[in-house]
């Protein structure tokens, strides 16, 4: 695991100094590192590099990361509650229900009187898309992978189809219209410190009951029926379960805008180096999907700048081929 979190200082030292503007790594590090040794002279380095470094750069590598890791822990979670390896918050509709809740905030305008209030509504979505979805495609205990995928489908259309016309009412707004759109399209640019502290509780919150419950998601996966006679009791388990899920799409959905694929393709590969114990796959997942959407972002802002590409377009060049090869493996099993 120390490596792993090598690697995350390693890529996030990258990110942090690669952009459009060129600031040489070793004052990179001295920015960084005052900020832990006050007493450092930095007097030789400008105000404008230590405002890029601390204020632009830092803020968005740490964004980056937490999406990353609440949403490959999602990605987790919800595959061990479904027993399903194509379940993702994408997938089965929860970031789309996440965005629909924060697309509600910003076509009312709620959230230009407080910052808050986009999370708040991306976490109502999520629980309401993945409850949905949960009541829709299980049936005696268990998730079979069509109707979980055909519900996941009917769902995203029609929050997709809600989420349009919510965007046709405010055309006339090109402001709240044009930030909506590509807000949907999934970014990091323009985040600062204040997205890292309202992101930080509600991701915190829902890494702590994900590994709270890393025992009971083990049980899970041999069947309800074994958890009963083991003692757990299923039923709050998976609301727990849920709510931690709900919490962590909705509030990367809510900073980040629709990222899609991380929670499928991040624990798949993790479990090729820990197997399928949470104890294990939960912290790894978050740190390896930190690290993903870091990369990810930083091809984002570097292939074509100073144009940004949209993050959500980048993550889904990489998830759509995973999982069809996913969906075509498990087709002939």
């Amino acid at each position: 695991m120390i490596r792993y979190l090598l690697l995350l200082i390693v890529t996030s030292i990258i990110g942090i100094s690669i952009g459009s503007i060129d600031i040489p790594l070793d004052i990179v590090l001295r920015i960084l590192i005052a900020k832990i040794i006050p007493w450092l002279d930095t007097s030789d380095i400008t105000e404008t590099q230590q405002i890029i470094i601390w204020s632009i750069r830092v803020p968005r590598v740490l964004v980056a990361a937490l999406v990353g890791a609440s949403l490959a822990i999602a990605g987790v979670q919800m595959q061990g509650l479904f027993q399903n390896p194509l379940a993702s918050p994408g997938i089965v509709g929860t970031s789309s229900g996440g965005a629909l809740g924060a697309v509600i905030a910003l076509a009312s305008g709620l959230a230009s009187y407080s910052m808050f209030y986009i999370p708040i509504f991306a976490s109502g979505g999520a629980l309401l898309a993945l409850f949905t979805v949960y009541m829709l495609a299980t049936k005696n205990g268990n998730t079979p992978v069509a109707t979980l995928l055909l519900a996941g489908i009917a769902l995203n259309a029609l929050i997709a189809a809600m989420t349009s016309l919510i965007i046709t009412v405010v055309w006339v707004e090109h402001d709240i219209a044009r930030e909506i759109v590509f807000w949907l399209m999934g970014g990091l640019d323009n985040r600062t410190w204040s997205h890292v502290w309202i992101t930080l509780p509600g991701i915190l919150t829902g890494i702590i009951l994900a590994m709270v419950y890393t025992r009971e998601l083990d049980i899970l996966l041999i069947g309800q029926e074994t958890a009963y006679s083991l003692g757990v009791e299923v039923e709050r388990v998976q609301r727990i379960i849920l709510l931690s899920t709900a919490l962590l799409t909705g509030t990367a959905v809510a900073v980040s805008g629709v990222v899609g694929f991380v929670g499928l393709i991040i624990p798949h590969i993790v479990r090729l180096f820990v197997g399928p114990k949470h104890r294990y796959l939960i912290p790894l997942s978050a740190i390896i999907g930190a690290i993903f959407l870091i990369i990810v972002d930083l091809l984002a802002r570097t292939i074509n700048s100073p144009t940004e590409i949209r993050l959500g377009i980048l993550t889904a060049v990489f998830g759509a081929p995973f999982f069809l090869y996913l969906l075509r493996k498990h087709s002939q099993l």
